[in-house]
């Protein structure tokens, strides 16, 4: 049997007045995710425990089969792992965002989606700078993507568990100081971050672009530390072997963590330019090549949420269905015995701009999975009518459970 999970990204959301009082789900025309839910299953998830903050990691770790209080550490190791840096057992990953910063609020969480080619200059130039180089270590990743490193040391404890911080894009435009990071080794690291606003000001790569764009780099923004994590394989869980298809590191990570192949794809950009359609062809080869189970995970809607742009998220969700899931859909249905499954990870509401907690609607369909209502829709009013899992983490076991509802 062959095994699609679709990840539209942080795409649950409420009613919109823009769009007449509904959901972007319902608002968007998705007739293959609406044809999956008619065959098969919708109903609704909660993948964040309400114990912990609301992100991807945490979601996706939950939506992936693995419960987020037994194995979560942070967000930052994941994204370590995809980008091959090795934790000791004493080490800490941490998040780095390159930020804009304005009159003391966040301006945009992305530097105004800063060049990679940018962020390497200011990365080596913080590297360079760091007063003990032997216990920081700053590794550049994509656009403002970046990962910080504390090594550690038997016996020397910086960070916590108490050690918080918050994500820059759940403060879009709003004050920062009250969301510094705070408890254990956080004077170390609101340092770092102080060192970062003087130092980047002296760049000029960073002064010519602010001249082009209005957007320069500001500072880093230092979150989502956790030590190394220790998972059980996906295959040892499932006894299928996996592969993950995104533009995002800390989808990347979580799949080289559980032991799944990380599918690169050609323009997928992890924003709302990706190019949906190669998504949709590489996992349909990566079925024909042999793999047991494939991922596609977008994040195009997310960032729509993120920026409170409703038309772009409804544009995102149509992109989505028409390029991904119908022609996986009818791969799937054309070799036999398949389950469907499709789920974002956790709300991202549009009024908001930030990750919330909450339901998400899903829709399974496939082998040995008797349809609930043939006139059901995938959004989250019909969700609501249908199977609820206050687990997230248990939405995997059903997908694999011979008879799931």
């Amino acid at each position: 049997m062959k095994y699609v999970l679709v990840i539209p990204d942080g795409a649950a959301d409420e009613p919109q007045p823009l769009l007449g009082g509904l959901t972007p789900f319902q608002a968007a025309k998705t007739p293959h995710m609406d044809y999956a839910a008619g065959i098969g299953v919708v109903g609704q998830v909660d993948h964040v425990p309400s114990s912990m903050p609301s992100g991807s990691d945490v979601g996706t770790m939950s939506l992936f089969g693995y419960d987020p209080l037994r194995y979560h550490t942070g967000r930052a190791p994941i994204e370590a792992a995809a980008m091959g840096i090795e934790l000791g057992v004493h080490d800490w990953a941490i998040r780095c965002n390159l930020v804009t910063t304005e009159a003391g609020r966040m301006k945009s969480f992305t530097a105004g989606q800063v060049p990679s080619s940018l962020g390497k200059v200011l990365l080596e130039a913080l590297q360079q700078a760091v007063p003990d180089k032997d216990r920081w270590t700053y590794f550049p990743g994509i656009s403002y993507r970046n990962i910080l490193v504390y090594r550690g040391q038997a016996g020397v404890t910086l960070f916590s568990k108490e050690t918080s911080s918050t994500p820059p894009h759940d403060i879009t435009d709003q004050p920062i100081s009250p969301y510094l990071p705070q408890g254990p080794g956080s004077a170390e690291l609101q340092a770092l971050m102080q060192a970062s606003m003087e130092l980047f000001k002296q760049i000029p790569e960073n002064r010519e672009r602010a001249e082009e764009t209005g957007f320069s780099v500001s500072q880093t923004w230092l979150w989502g530390l956790g030590s190394r994590p220790a998972f059980q394989s996906f295959k040892e869980r499932f006894g299928v072997q996996g592969g993950v298809i995104t533009a995002v590191d800390l989808l990347r990570g979580m799949g080289r963590l559980i032991g799944w192949n990380v599918i690169e794809v050609p323009g997928a950009t992890g924003y709302l330019d990706t190019d949906y359609a190669a998504k949709g062809r590489y996992a349909i080869e990566a079925l024909k090549a042999g793999l047991d189970m494939v991922v596609v995970h977008v994040e195009a809607s997310d960032e729509a949420s993120h920026e409170g742009e409703v038309h772009k998220k409804v544009e995102a969700l149509e992109q989505i269905d028409e390029k991904i899931v119908g022609p996986v859909h009818e791969y799937l249905q054309s070799q036999g015995e398949y389950r469907l499954l499709i789920s974002p990870d956790h709300p991202t509401f549009l009024r908001t701009k930030t990750h919330s907690h909450g339901y998400v609607p899903f829709a399974m369909c496939g082998q040995g999975i008797a349809p609930l209502s043939r006139n059901q829709q995938y959004h989250e009013i019909d969700a609501k009518l249908g199977p609820t899992l206050d687990q997230g983490c248990m939405l995997m076991e059903n997908f694999f459970n011979s008879k799931p509802f």
